[in-house]
């Protein structure tokens, strides 16, 4: 029994390594290909909720999931995730190219990052003009690939109040989501979280830092069945 369970456990740091050497984003500047700095051996097939990205908790998630399989929302196989996740990020990447907003693959889990400079003003959740061109982009994709859910979190550096950060934080995961809804992605399966300097990216202790803490991040999450 102990060999069987340290074969186990083996395999899985295997597969976790692996997978963390794989995830790769594209800088949304220069277009070339770097490892994820926020990538973690989270394993391929790993429970929702242990990815980069992903706030909103397991429970959350798996509810969502039999909510809207329950909908008739469809589900994938298990076999089919990979492939399905692989096409969505390959289209993602063709739309979002050089627009300021990076894609990053976390196992079967896409995360698109959002930094603030491109989508807000300054202590503002309404969303800047320049900016609806990317989220149309982005709604473009998400319809055609409708099995999956969408993460909404939003996140702020650690200046200024906190219950104040919190709560522009989920405002502005909302804006992102109302806009969203308006180009026709089902509701249904956005969730919104305000983070607020919870979840740091870099360092507090610069303006770049600070800037690149200020963001939406949008996980998509594979409605997988079972």
């Amino acid at each position: 029994m102990t060999r069987r369970r340290n074969r186990s456990l083996l395999a899985v740091a295997a597969a976790a390594a692996v997978f963390a050497a794989g995830c790769q984003t594209v800088d949304p500047y220069t277009g070339e290909q770097r490892t994820s700095r926020a990538a973690i051996g989270a394993g391929i097939g790993a429970g929702v909720g242990a990815v980069v990205g992903l706030v909103s908790g397991s429970d959350a998630v798996e509810r969502r999931q039999r909510a809207l399989i329950g909908a008739g929302v469809g589900a994938l196989a298990g076999g089919a995730v990979g492939a399905y996740q692989d096409r969505q990020e390959e289209r993602l990447r063709e739309q979002l190219a050089g627009t300021g907003v990076s894609v990053t693959r976390d196992g079967d889990y896409i995360i698109l990052n959002m930094p603030g400079n491109v989508t807000f003003d300054t202590n503002s959740s309404a969303l800047k003009p320049e900016f609806f061109e990317v989220l149309n982009s982005v709604a473009l994709v998400v319809n055609e690939f409708d099995k999956t859910i969408i993460e909404s979190a939003g996140h702020t550096d650690i200046t200024g109040p906190r219950d104040f950060n919190m709560t522009l934080s989920q405002r502005r995961a909302e804006s992102v989501a109302s806009y969203l809804s308006a180009q026709r992605v089902n509701s249904q399966r956005i969730m919104t979280v305000g983070m607020g300097p919870d979840r740091p990216v870099a360092s507090n202790d610069t303006n770049e830092g600070r800037a690149l803490n200020r963001r939406v991040e949008l996980t998509l999450v594979p409605i997988r069945e079972g």
